[in-house]
């Protein structure tokens, strides 16, 4: 049975021990088609399996009751309610398969097996498709249609600073939250034009990402018309043809997902961005509400990175500010981070899904580490933020799909 003080740790994002390993059976569930050749049928089956059994009175409940005051906490903690006892059944069997994945993976790290630590979040109640469905909105970049005008190549990281963070000197806002919907994109983009914009201006404004959603999708002809005429100046002032839109925007698709470069460009061709303030986040489509007289900061084009170039990535950190970023991010591993240097064997350099921000580096304990802002809410990882492996096999493609804007 689980110890209430040594189990509540979890919630700390502490690190859990060997002893906290319950005497109940370990529970594993799925739901899936089962194909039976010799009935040529499809049956949608919810299978429960169990792994190790007690040694004597065994049990064969479907939920472990040793861990309900820990359930209950989780639900308090993150205010969680569920439609009905069905669903909350499932979600309990997902978070208890999550929290021994926490307990396993943090005695290993305890043991230097590991570079990190997981912990139990408000996502630990979520399979990691459905979450990638609802979190990680990156789109590829298409280089048939869409090749970058400008690319840093310069890789001579030599006299560069041993540690960048761009927090300590004013460049980056407070870490943002973009709850259901795919919008990993856009809250890149605002960070790294956040940055631009300080670093010209000396004036940390946090920007609208809800505009990039509204405003910047790959049917954007739509919506640019709904928006007043003299908004069109940026268009040329002709409204039968208001711009290529369908290219500069190409792949953004509000809270379907999108592309950092098309939201620089976007914002570009719209003459500017407003402020979260005027144009508030919704986590959802809506219409274009653009007003080009409050635009608080513009753009004028953006510089793709030397793909799968670590050190490019290094030189435009130390010398540029932070930078958008596109990553794997669609392992539990990653969705239950809490702390330490993320490296995982699992994460692809190619399959990206979700937008980010490269904020420094450093070195930690002997491990080059990339510092990235999420936007997953202060509560997740280390306050927001995940230190991810460097020069290690561009970990989780975080080289690959960089890039930042011009102001």
């Amino acid at each position: 049975m689980f110890n209430k003080t040594e189990a509540s740790v979890v919630f700390n994002n502490v690190c859990l021990n060997e002893r906290m390993l319950p005497e109940y059976i370990y529970i594993f569930y799925f739901s899936h088609y089962l194909f039976f050749d010799f009935l040529r049928i499809e049956m949608n089956v919810f299978f429960i399996l169990f792994v190790l059994f007690p040694v004597a009175e065994p049990s064969y409940q479907i939920i472990d009751s040793g861990l309900d005051d820990l359930w209950e906490g989780f639900k308090t903690k993150f205010e969680k309610k569920y439609d009905t006892p069905i669903i909350e059944v499932q979600r309990r069997l997902i978070w208890e398969r999550n929290f021994r994945h926490v307990i396993f993976h943090n005695r290993e790290a305890d043991k230097g097996m590991q570079t990190f630590w997981l912990g139990i979040n408000e996502y630990a109640d979520m399979n990691g498709h459905e979450f990638v469905a609802m979190k990680n909105g990156l789109k590829p970049r298409n280089l048939t249609s869409h090749k970058p005008k400008l690319t840093f190549v310069d890789t001579d990281v030599n006299d560069l600073p041993v540690e960048v963070d761009w927090r300590n000197e004013g460049y980056v806002t407070e870490v943002k939250n973009q709850g259901l919907c795919g919008a990993c994109w856009a809250f890149s983009a605002t960070g790294s034009l956040e940055g631009q914009h300080f670093k010209k201006t000396n004036d940390l404004i946090s920007l609208s990402e809800q505009q990039l959603v509204d405003c910047c999708t790959d049917h954007d002809v739509n919506n640019a018309m709904t928006v007043s005429s003299s908004d069109f100046v940026v268009f040329g002032n002709n409204l039968d043809k208001p711009s290529a839109c369908a290219i500069c925007f190409e792949g953004n698709q509000g809270c379907s997902g999108g592309i950092m470069d098309s939201a620089f460009e976007c914002i570009k061709d719209r003459g500017g961005i407003m402020s979260e303030i005027d144009y508030p986040y919704e986590a959802k489509n809506g219409h274009c509400d653009f007003d080009r007289s409050k635009v608080v900061a513009k753009c004028t084009g953006h510089v793709a990175l030397k793909s799968g170039s670590e050190e490019a990535l290094q030189k435009a950190v130390a010398t540029v500010g932070p930078i958008s970023a596109g990553i794997d991010a669609g392992h539990y591993t990653f969705i239950l981070y809490s702390h330490g240097v993320y490296k995982s064997e699992d994460c692809s350099p190619r399959r990206l899904d979700h937008g980010v921000l490269v904020v420094g580096y450093g070195t930690e304990d002997g491990t080059d580490y990339w510092l990235v802002k999420n936007s997953w809410g202060k509560i997740w990882g280390m306050d927001g933020y995940v230190k991810m492996a460097r020069n290690y096999k561009n970990m989780c493609g975080i080289a690959t799909q960089a890039s930042y804007p011009l102001v």
